[in-house]
């Protein structure tokens, strides 16, 4: 038996009691919520799991949240493991507000580790599939470092190579040609910052966001740099970037090694950063997963389909290519 209180149940629940009938599927179990006492039938553990799954999601009500598909998803992944009360811990770190006034925070185990490496280390590789929060909460780091004035100013940059498609001659002056690649930085810092503070600070030269090809000649001291989809970096440029940061600097990388627009057999910089630096004690490294995806739950879906589906063609090469050494 649970007690859940009535200004909490719909938001636990779900609407038409979708997150409980999903909580009853996964974990075998049949709940039945009564003036709000919940019972739980089922064999004990996974009845115990399933009263955890539903502590853990009143916790989070609790808190003020809002509890989404992905959040019930999640608890539920987490309680195969016993480990459903971290939901809780990481609930608990707030980074900062957007500009609404949402709270900023991570949302699995693989983004509080991604965010406590941040605040650990020099530099950090945040790499993972779409999703995965990796660009929103770097940058959500860099503006709270900026206004703690813990740095002097912003940097954001990204590779500016065309996903697949030839886009031709833009029209324009340099800076709105170049604009489309850096549009999901603007968005992110609009959601955050705001437009008028951004553009505020954004006049002063204190957030500057440019192309990685700005990025050589220069030394940068004071200044949080974010460095994003540097899957789409060469090697060359990778140490480029690397070799400019100064004193009293953060850098945080991002990338997806699943999705490269390198021209075919061009290496990644990312992946030769990840072989070349992984002993450096003040380099931190986060490899995100699937289960960190906090989009629609539809996109987690997706990147799972496409992770079985390489494996499945990697593993098929692979028996090809013994098959031909035998024979």
């Amino acid at each position: 038996m649970l007690e859940i209180p009535s200004d909490h149940d719909k938001n636990i629940f779900g609407s038409f009691d979708t997150y409980l009938k999903k909580i009853e599927k996964t974990l075998d179990v049949d709940i039945i919520e009564r003036n709000g006492l919940v019972k739980i039938i089922g064999d004990e553990g996974a009845a115990g799991r399933a009263e955890n799954v539903l502590r853990g999601l009143l916790e989070l009500s609790l808190r003020g949240n809002q509890i989404t598909e992905q959040n019930v998803d999640y608890i539920l992944s987490l309680s195969m493991t016993g480990s459903e009360r971290d939901i809780v811990e990481i609930d608990k770190d707030i980074i900062c507000r957007s500009i609404t006034g949402k709270p900023i925070k991570p949302k699995t185990l693989g983004q509080k580790n991604y965010v406590d490496l941040i605040r650990s280390k020099m530099i950090t590789f945040g790499i993972g599939p779409a999703g995965t929060g990796k660009t929103y909460l770097a940058m959500a780091m860099a503006i709270k470092a900026f206004k703690a004035e813990e740095v002097q100013r912003i940097i954001l940059t990204r590779p500016a190579i065309e996903a697949g498609e030839k886009l031709g001659f833009l029209p324009g002056d340099l800076q709105q040609k170049i604009d489309p690649y850096l549009r999901p930085l603007y968005d992110a810092l609009y959601n955050i910052m705001g437009a008028d503070q951004f553009l505020a600070n954004s006049e002063k030269g204190l957030i500057e966001v440019a192309p990685l090809a700005y990025m050589r000649g220069r030394t940068l001291d004071n200044a949080y740099i974010v460095l994003d989809e540097a899957q789409n970096t060469t090697p060359a440029q990778m140490k480029m970037f690397l070799t400019r940061i100064g004193f009293g600097s953060k850098v945080i990388v991002t990338g997806d090694l699943t999705q490269k627009d390198l021209e075919k057999g061009q290496t990644s910089g990312l992946e030769v950063a990840m072989k070349v630096l992984s002993r450096i004690d003040d380099i931190g490294f986060c490899e995100l997963t699937a289960a960190d995806v906090v989009r629609h739950p539809l996109v987690q879906k997706i990147v799972k389909a496409y992770d079985d589906y390489e494996a499945r063609l990697a593993e098929k090469k692979e028996k090809g290519h013994d098959h031909k050494y035998r024979g």
